[in-house]
């Protein structure tokens, strides 16, 4: 039987048409639909019957709404944009969680009111990462956790949503209608933190979670898997200011100051994420410690969750697809091109299309080479290498470069290109590459001032929950209004024994921070801070005051004289 599709002759009224069409179908018998496989084992017809009617309400409801929008003919590829629409703008926070964690009410034991539990980054003996950066929760908490994310709705549709996805029924509506009816939709829920951008020893607590209400003890490990999701800024932000801490101690050793730091490491990360919101915490991790970066999914988090107006910055540069577009014989009309067009201001050019010593010699450092001198030091030109060993290229590319233009000495007598002509490195770089490149340049009496970095997988992608050993674990539990310490020892990995009792985190005597644990410790002594409690935002976080609380500290900054870092 064919069925046609046919537009509406004039467009209904969303609410009207919902309203009405509702209380039919709930008096809809729908004991004929039994042998349609919906996933409603319960036995309850009436049950199955809401169900049923508001499973059958949000469609009628998206069709009419595709029609509203479109006043056309509601096909199959409106319903999919408005479906993709619709999920972007209302996130189910019920839907936001493991799956087996919506059986875990079930589990605790009976008359217990309260669950306390913790993340840490695990100190883990041989990591290069001695200590990490805390970054990325006021986002989480933001764009996640503030205000109703409860409501009636969202309710339905989980309750719809999980019925099929374990055929049976697990899922706690009565309670999440309790946190709808008794707190509005907002998560009765309090989290204690250290201060966005602190630098933290591992091994030590850097949140804790719990419920405020005795009623919901099961939603402090609900939102474990959100909340680990931390893993990925903190991880970034880590890796990023490792970067600083070598940039900094070979730029300070090999010119005498650290000027111009902050722009050393460009993010090339956008196109090597998994997603927008990866490349959007990423991004802005790597904004905690410098402000250069081509990630503008970064920049736009940190203007909008962290309140800075522009966090990072950039300037023009070439792609491959800019140059081999006038052909190899053309090389030079294409370096030339972009030269008039970004005549003030620096600008990048990737050089390797074809030949990148021969670009440098025989075109820069030739028949461009007035061109390239006539360029001062706000508009410098920044030769691009993007193939080969990354420091063999990079050392043969400079000496072509000083042959061509010369160099002078500066003030702690380390070589220094013309102000007018930069080198930046993008291609194979991470931590060690980094390090290697910049001793190689020492050797050969180079100054790091010379060159830049860009770096992109190594920054925002080469990297898992596994790299600072993130965990999410319950220490502190109460039944029956008695509190009671508990943890995990696994036999098989004695690494992975978690903390007990309420946890804090002090300065000991020594200056060294340290975790109290079992609820020994002094509130006064406490730096961790209560920044969201009962679905608001308690604390909020600038970017200039995170920035401030990752900054270098002076012995981060030094160079050992017999060559160690």
């Amino acid at each position: 039987m064919r069925t046609e599709t046919r537009p509406f002759t004039t467009a209904p009224n969303l609410h009207s048409v919902r309203s009405s069409l509702l209380p039919q179908l709930e008096r809809l018998d729908v004991s004929s639909l039994e042998k349609y496989d919906y996933g409603y084992n319960d036995e309850n017809s009436t049950s199955r019957t809401q169900s049923f009617c508001y499973l059958v309400g949000f469609w009628v409801t998206l069709l009419l709404r595709c029609y509203e929008e479109t006043s056309t003919e509601v096909t199959f590829a409106l319903i999919h944009s408005s479906t993709t629409t619709m999920a972007a703008q209302d996130f189910n926070f019920l839907l936001a969680t493991d799956s087996y964690k919506i059986t875990h009410y079930k589990q605790y034991p009976p008359d217990v009111s309260k669950i306390y539990s913790y993340f840490e980054c695990r100190r883990k003996k041989g990591s290069q990462f001695n200590e990490v950066v805390f970054f990325g929760l006021q986002y989480l908490m933001k764009k996640y956790l503030t205000g109703q994310v409860v409501t009636e709705e969202k309710i339905q549709e989980a309750k719809i949503f999980y019925q099929m996805h374990f055929k049976q029924a697990v899922f706690d509506e009565e309670s999440w209608r309790k946190v709808l009816e008794k707190h509005d939709g907002r998560l009765p829920i309090r989290i204690k933190a250290v201060p966005e951008g602190r630098i933290i020893p591992r091994g030590n607590v850097l949140f804790t979670v719990e419920n405020t209400d005795p009623n919901f003890y099961w939603l402090t490990n609900y939102i474990e898997t959100m909340l680990l999701q931390m893993w990925y800024p903190i991880t970034v932000a880590t890796i990023s200011r490792e970067f600083k801490k070598i940039l900094a101690k070979h730029l300070k050793a090999t010119s005498g100051s650290l000027e111009g730091l902050d722009l050393k490491l460009h993010d090339f990360g956008y196109r090597g994420v998994s997603s927008q919101e990866s490349a959007a915490l990423g991004g802005a991790a790597h904004l905690v410690n410098f402000c250069s970066t081509d990630t503008v999914a970064g920049l736009l988090m940190a203007q909008r969750y962290y309140g800075c107006p522009m966090a990072g910055f950039s300037i023009p540069a070439a792609e491959h697809s800019t140059i081999i577009s006038w052909g190899r014989s053309r090389e030079k009309e294409a370096f030339e091109q972009i030269l008039d067009q970004f005549s003030s201001g620096p600008v990048s050019v990737v050089s390797d299309s074809y030949d990148i010593f021969n670009a440098c010699k025989h075109i820069w450092g030739d028949k461009l080479k007035e061109r390239v001198m006539e360029r001062s030091q706000d508009s410098c030109l920044v030769i691009r290498p993007d193939s080969g060993d990354p420091a063999e290229t990079l050392i043969e590319v400079i000496k072509i470069l000083e042959e061509c233009f010369g160099c002078s000495l500066n003030s702690v007598g380390y070589k220094v290109l013309p102000s007018y002509l930069r080198i930046i490195q993008g291609d194979g770089i991470d931590l060690s590459s980094v390090e290697e490149i910049l001793e190689k340049l020492s050797d050969e009496g180079w100054s790091a001032e010379n060159v830049f970095f860009g770096c992109g997988s190594a920054l925002l992608q080469k990297l898992n929950r596994d790299t600072l050993s993130c965990a999410f674990k319950c220490s502190y539990v109460e039944t029956n209004g008695k509190g009671m310490d508990v943890y995990k020892q696994p036999v098989t990995d004695p690494s992975k024994m978690s903390k007990r009792g309420r946890l804090s985190l002090r300065r000991n005597s020594d200056g060294f921070l340290e975790t109290i644990e079992r609820g020994a410790g002094k509130p006064e002594e406490d730096l961790l801070v209560t920044v969201f409690e009962n679905g608001s935002l308690v604390k909020d976080y600038s970017l200039e005051e995170i920035r401030k609380n990752a900054r270098l500290r002076d012995e981060e900054t030094w160079r050992r004289t017999d060559g160690w870092m």
